[in-house]
């Protein structure tokens, strides 16, 4: 039975550390670290996962400020709030709740974002910085899948690592992430072919398809590390991934669960993008460069 990749365990661990990180400044800092939380629209899974944010926040001392515009609103007023947040001197990160609904381009205001605020490590300054091995935000998901594996002992380094989707939210940085940690790593989609056959090379499989039960155990080779980076509402109620966890648990080393998971960790790297944005900003020293490396 394979390991089980848990990803709400260590993100209430890190939380605890970043509690009292915050707290052991708050004298010399004299406010907490701030984060942004921009929605816009009605969408019933946008609203949940902004609330789980503001409850993170709560849990380690992050003043959250949550704004919500309505579904019919323009380009030019998400810009405004966008702006907004970017001179506010309480604001150290900043999310675009995505998606967005129809009509509005994530692209332009994504890039609106300060770099320096950008909580979600999507801004192309910040995609360039990691292409580049430089000092920035990550992208919150695959910093979180790298979080997960290191904590569990499976160092990148020397492995053969695939990743399975091509999407600027996952595939595209985690790969680049798994590269910098020393792995050889291939990128799968859509129209690759003999699918099972790449993968089966793998001995870390990251899976962000966003396909539910799409890697089964004809994907896996005996004793690999999966990663499931996908989560999707079954027609008769619970969730699942992008894996067929019963088959694939059978095999593998590791596995992450949906939910717990992926899910927690990303939310836990959206509060490490903004501790880290305060701890500049006031020349603290953080100790969390095992998190950002």
């Amino acid at each position: 039975m394979a390991l089980r990749l848990d990803g709400k365990a260590l993100s209430t661990q890190l939380e605890q550390r970043l509690g009292n990180l915050i707290a052991g400044h708050l004298d010399r800092v004299e406010r907490p670290p701030g984060l942004a939380l921009l929605r816009v629209g009605d969408d019933p899974a946008s609203g949940v996962y902004v609330a789980n944010k503001e409850k993170a926040c709560a849990r380690v001392g992050v003043l959250s400020t949550g704004i919500h515009l309505s579904a019919g609103c323009s380009s030019d007023d998400v810009l405004h709030e966008l702006q907004r947040f970017n001179t506010d001197p309480l604001v150290d990160g900043i999310l675009l709740q995505l998606p967005l609904p129809n009509g509005l381009d994530e692209g332009p205001l994504l890039t609106a974002i300060d770099p320096d605020k950008d909580a979600d490590g999507l801004h192309t300054l910040n995609l360039g910085r990691l292409l580049k091995g430089e000092p920035g935000p990550r992208s919150c998901t695959p910093a979180g899948v790298m979080a997960l594996l290191r904590s569990n002992g499976f160092d990148p380094a020397g492995k053969r690592a695939v990743v399975v989707g091509r999407s600027i939210l996952v595939g595209q940085p985690m790969a680049l992430m798994l590269q910098s940690a020393h792995a050889t790593v291939s990128v799968a989609h859509s129209r690759t072919r003999d699918l099972a056959a790449l993968t089966r090379q793998a001995e870390i499989l990251v899976v962000a398809a966003g396909r539910p039960g799409m890697i089964g155990a004809e994907h896996v080779s005996p004793g690999a590390v999966v990663v499931d980076v996908g989560i999707h509402r079954k027609p008769e109620g619970g969730l699942c991934g992008d894996v067929r966890a019963d088959e694939v648990s059978e095999i593998a080393a590791a596995l992450s669960p949906v939910p717990g998971g992926v899910g927690p960790m990303t939310v836990t790297m959206l509060l490490v993008n903004t501790v880290l944005a305060w701890c500049r900003r006031h020349g603290i020293d953080h100790g969390l460069d095992d998190l950002i490396s």
